[in-house]
């Protein structure tokens, strides 16, 4: 079957699924013509205390995801980590060359070789107001990467993991609307991660040294935070801000 005939199919299945258990089976179907054995589908944070909020759809093997997940392991994970500082998909055996590795880490590796997850590929999926996540397909150690389907595996990931998102959103667990900041509340929040004081941002926008720290105070109140430190990370986080923005163009 052709590359865009398959990546089409798979398109059209998983944008038609109406269950998590419908989205496992079509996974199941795509793994293995892919070249891999397992998948996951995950949102990096503590799914325990995200209590279904978070996406979190795998056939990994029994043992290890439950070790997995009793050590809440996906927010440390390193290919988690890894799948922040890039857009496009990535080997697993690439990741010392994205990321420090510590010996934590190569513990983690280690005990999943152990457990039958030995090199993988993932996709990473960064949506702005939403924790960050990814699809991967993966392989027992010792398994030949099949570098010949990777562009597939990205296309499928991609699909795989907004399909994810829709089904967690009709169920019903769904983001809290993100509080937009008006234009003059981001102005000066913007200056202010630039690590302007209230009278040199009033200076830059014509405006008193009180209006600047008034229109902060109510950004930090719409984003419930009473620091400003955490009011630039969330505007960060949902998109309002970007490094770029932060450090000029």
């Amino acid at each position: 079957m052709r590359f865009d005939t398959v990546a089409t199919h798979f398109r059209n299945v998983v944008e038609s699924v109406a269950s998590a258990d419908e989205l496992a089976i079509a996974m199941e179907m795509i793994t293995p013509l892919l070249g891999f054995e397992h998948y996951a589908l995950s949102h990096h944070t503590d799914i325990d205390a995200a209590r279904g909020n978070a996406v979190r759809l795998h056939d990994y093997p029994e043992r290890w995801a439950n070790y997995y997940e009793r050590n809440a392991l996906s927010v440390t994970d390193p290919v988690h980590r890894a799948s922040h500082v890039t857009s496009s998909g990535f080997c697993w055996s690439n990741m010392p060359n994205m990321i420090p590795l510590t010996a934590s880490d190569q513990r983690m590796l280690a005990l999943g070789r152990d457990q039958g997850i030995g090199d993988g590929f993932t996709v990473p999926a960064h949506v702005p107001g939403e924790a960050r996540g990814s699809c991967s397909f993966a392989n027992r150690a010792g398994r030949p990467m099949p570098m010949h389907m990777l562009p597939l595996a990205q296309l499928a990931g991609n699909f795989a993991f907004e399909a994810a998102r829709r089904l967690w959103t009709a169920r019903g667990h769904r983001s809290l609307p993100r509080p937009l900041l008006t234009d003059r509340q981001r102005d000066c929040v913007l200056w202010i991660a630039r690590g302007k004081g209230d009278w040199e941002v009033g200076c830059i926008l014509g405006i008193s040294e009180e209006t600047v720290a008034r229109h902060v105070r109510n950004a930090c109140e719409r984003y419930e935070v009473n620091k400003r430190t955490l009011l630039v990370i969330r505007t960060l986080f949902d998109g309002t801000l970007t490094f770029t923005d932060l450090v000029g163009r």
